[in-house]
């Protein structure tokens, strides 16, 4: 039996009369009562209703569309079972409506043997019925419902069948999406023909698009795992050894499900790069919050805005959410009834709360400036400092973005190049190879030794322009945060 199921056999067990379905999926909603109205009222059927076509079974002689005289007919001549109500919401601020619902709930509690249930996609529950209705939050389609849909779209394209590896992803991925948003995601995959991790782009592409709605939240395509991020082996492995704990089998299985990280640092030393190649490794789809805009008061008042985004995330789990520098929205509040204290106190409750399949990953520069009730374990599973990188790691981002520049290693001296980038970030080593190679296009030829050569005499690294504040990160990293690189 599904939640969805229990909840409202639950509301029956209790006798509410009025059911408030918060929802989009009225198909799904009609499909489930249809299921268990038998059950619920032993003879009885199903009734809906809109505003366009009016009850059905229609009554006879009588125009239904009105909401008004739909719930009199209904009062007046009680249907047995459900009556599916779909767009009672839009008629609330109608006092006749919310009226005819007051008198519907003492009169079905007198004799109860059907129950009205409202399902909207808003929760417009007007302040008069709060104490009548039965709200219920239908939560997103289980991996069982999603299975039994993607089967049947499946059937429409013979030869197309996902292989069973895949399968198992493509319903992991598809969680938090109704279930006709994963109808048209499945149809157009199959219909395009793709395959493997086209498949999981396709449906993750669809999860952005309806996290760009909130304008708050940006998309960021997996165009990384851990093997492009060079050193910073302790991270990577922690990643790794948690790459089969992130679903639900884990969950099921009692597993401890990684709740987040917090890897904090020098500037331009890999955490953000870090936060992105963990959601490429589980190839689950990563989601930036942007607390700036939070903040900009263009999507309500922060406290509003935030919420609405941490809801959107729970909606399209499993996810990765990434929130940069945040420090610069989450420092310690210094006004008691401030938004950024409302909005911290908010953050610390729901990642005690969350759903499990939401994994947070948090990046700061400045970690001494976050509340120590961010940093205690429990709402991080681990916080990482990652420094400046040590001559292997040198050595390792060196090759990546030479080869990713089209440079053949065997013309470059990597041994002068570590020597010449001693106390140098990743970003500004591949900083260097970037503008060495812009240079060798603008002459007209291939990128050489003499090119980088130039450019690490020419760049003044952020550890000598800002030797003391890399100092004061570093001393207080010491003892307090894991290092993310094993020779650190």
């Amino acid at each position: 039996m599904s939640k969805f199921e229990d909840q409202i056999l639950r509301a029956i067990e209790g006798r509410h009369p009025l059911i408030y379905l918060h929802t989009p999926e009225e198909d799904r909603v009609a499909a489930c009562l249809e299921s268990l109205v038998s059950r619920c009222f032993p003879g009885g059927s199903l009734t809906s209703w809109s505003c366009v076509r009016g009850l059905e079974p229609p009554a006879e002689g009588l125009d239904t569309r009105d909401p008004a005289a739909a719930l009199r007919h209904l009062i007046e001549h009680p249907r047995r079972g459900f009556c599916l109500l779909k767009d009672l919401s839009a008629f609330m601020n109608d006092p006749k409506v919310v009226r005819s619902l007051r008198e519907a709930y003492f009169a079905f509690c007198r004799d109860y043997r059907s129950s009205l249930v409202l399902v909207s996609p808003v929760a417009a529950l007007p302040e008069a019925l709060e104490k009548e209705l039965c709200y219920i939050e239908l939560e997103p389609p289980s991996s069982e419902e999603l299975a039994v849909r993607v089967a049947a779209v499946e059937k429409l394209f013979p030869g197309k069948e996902l292989a069973p590896a895949l399968r198992s992803q493509v319903l992991l991925a598809l969680r938090g999406l109704t279930l006709m948003e994963a109808d048209h995601v499945m149809q157009r995959v199959f219909s395009t023909g793709a395959a493997g991790d086209k498949v999981l782009e396709g449906i993750f592409s669809a999860k952005g698009s309806l996290a760009k709605r909130a304008g708050y939240l940006e998309f960021v395509p997996l165009r990384h795992d851990t093997s492009v991020v060079g050193g910073l082996e302790n991270v990577k492995e922690w990643a790794e050894k948690r790459k089969g704990l992130f679903n639900h089998d884990a969950i099921k299985a009692g597993l401890p499900v990684p709740k987040g990280v917090l890897i904090m640092g020098v500037s331009g030393c890999g955490k953000s790069l870090l936060a992105k190649a963990i959601a490429g490794l589980w190839q689950v789809p990563l989601f930036r919050l942007n607390m700036s805009l939070v903040f900009s008061g263009l999507y309500g008042s922060p406290e509003t805005a935030f919420h609405n985004a941490l809801h959107t995330i729970e909606a399209v789990a499993p996810v990765v959410l990434w929130i940069d520098e945040m420090e610069a929205s989450l420092s310690t509040p210094k006004e008691a009834a401030s938004p950024q204290s409302m909005v911290f106190s908010s953050f610390l409750t729901w990642m005690q709360e969350k759903p499990p399949l939401i994994f947070v990953a948090a990046t700061a520069n400045r970690i001494e400036m976050l509340p120590a009730e961010i940093v205690r374990k429990g709402r991080f599973d681990q916080v990482f400092f990652c420094d400046l990188p040590t001559d292997a790691e040198r050595a390792e981002i060196l090759k990546i973005h030479l080869d990713r520049n089209g440079a053949d290693l065997k013309d470059f001296d990597l041994k002068f190049l570590i020597y010449c980038t001693k106390e140098w970030s990743g970003a500004e080593i591949e900083q260097a190879v970037i503008s060495a190679r812009v240079e060798a296009r603008q002459a007209g030829r291939r990128m050489t030794m003499q090119d980088i050569e130039k450019q690490t005499d020419r760049m003044v690294p952020l550890s000598k322009t800002m030797a003391e504040q890399v100092k004061a990160i570093r001393d207080w990293a010491y003892n307090r945060a894991t290092p993310a690189s094993r020779s650190s």
